[in-house]
């Protein structure tokens, strides 16, 4: 069903971006602004695991350095089926973790030093299980589409406000059609909120199906719930520093309890996905 939702939602990104690209004029803004997001989201998805490693000072480990996470992750990727993937351990005491990688070779996971204090074996499988998941499912390529297409639309509502700015509705007026200027202040504003809420809601689909996935793999849905039970709470006492624009690629929220970005949140509610796994029967 969210495999589905995520195709349908994808759908409606491309529609907004053909919408108002045809409402102030047409077809040669929409490319334009499609390529230059593409290209911008390409080089983000091409060297992801670089840019977001170094902006949270992960730093690599060998199974020397940590054998019960290495262990942990090279049993769970063998049972998904993928390459062994890097293992990272990011400093500080906020408990999360995150996937990351343009594919599955070159694939990256990591675990905060927080995380690992305070997760039992199971609830650890399950939290690495549904990062593994996240890889499986390229999800990292799905968001870079969806980023792609918002990002193109937040281009082509930008010539739409300097369009209306300095007249550009002044001939749909004389023509009848497109709404004038204040159609294209009215699609200047709400287009890119559109988008944002669109390509917040793919995030959340991608979410509920990596927890499911995850709970496949590890066969243990109770561990990843009660790992989700746990970060929950530890996000609001001991905060992650994190930048909004990787907040989706967390396992849990780490901007949790600033209301304004709970208005655009990248995760389902926590309370939903621990009711879900909860009502899975251990595999």
């Amino acid at each position: 069903m969210n495999t589905i939702k995520t195709g349908l939602l994808l759908g409606a990104l491309t529609g907004l971006l053909m919408l108002i690209g045809g409402f102030f004029g047409g077809q040669q803004g929409v490319v334009i602004a499609f390529i230059i997001a593409m290209v911008m989201n390409f080089g983000s998805y091409w060297f992801s695991d670089k840019l977001v490693l170094k902006m949270y000072h992960a730093r690599p480990v060998s199974e020397s350095e940590a054998p019960e996470l290495y262990a942990i992750v090279k049993n769970l990727a063998m049972k998904a089926s993928l390459p062994m993937p890097r293992v990272y351990i990011v400093p500080g005491d906020a408990p999360n973790a995150f996937a990351t990688g343009r594919d599955e070779h070159h694939a990256v996971v990591a675990v905060t030093e927080g995380i690992l204090r305070i997760l039992n074996r199971d609830e650890l499988e399950g939290v690495i299980s549904h990062e593994l998941t996240h890889i499986k499912q390229k999800d990292i390529l799905i968001g870079s589409i969806a980023a792609t297409l918002a990002g193109a639309i937040v281009m082509l509502a930008n010539m739409a406000q300097w369009a209306a700015m300095f007249g550009g509705g002044s001939r749909d007026d004389e023509e009848g059609g497109g709404g004038g200027i204040v159609g294209l202040i009215l699609m200047a504003v709400l287009a890119p909120l559109a988008a944002t809420i669109i390509q917040m809601a793919i995030s959340r689909s991608r979410e509920y199906l990596a927890d499911a996935g995850g709970a496949k793999v590890s066969g243990k849905p109770y561990g990843l719930a009660n790992a989700l039970e746990k970060l929950s709470r530890a996000s609001q006492t001991i905060p992650l520093e994190a930048n909004p624009s990787t907040a989706h690629m967390f396992i849990v929220n780490p901007l949790t309890g600033r209301s304004l970005m709970n208005l655009f949140s990248t995760h389902p509610p926590v309370e939903e996905r621990i009711a879900r796994l909860k009502s899975m029967r251990p595999i």
